[in-house]
């Protein structure tokens, strides 16, 4: 063989490896971006599942706090009938 023909096969060789070392190391780094960001996202969901689930119980004891308010005002009206008379 001659020595252009050896000289290109070492050259593609080692391109080859630059090459796939490469690819390597940019997977490595998009597969620790990829988790990071699934770890804030988890995060961001577990923080909103808790929110709504203190609104939910807030939205269930509006009611009840309306109804007792309604009561109290009847109540209030009934004594300040009573007190005019």
């Amino acid at each position: 063989m001659s020595e252009a023909v050896i000289t290109a096969l070492i050259t593609g060789g080692l391109s080859l490896v630059g090459v796939v070392i490469t690819c390597l190391v940019t997977a490595r780094r998009s597969e620790n971006a990829l988790r990071i960001s699934q770890a804030v996202t988890d995060t961001k969901i577990e923080e909103l599942t808790r929110a709504v689930r203190e609104h939910n119980g807030f939205a269930r004891r509006m009611p009840v706090v309306e109804e007792q308010i309604k009561v109290i005002n009847h109540r209030i009206n009934d004594l300040e009938r009573f007190h005019m008379q």
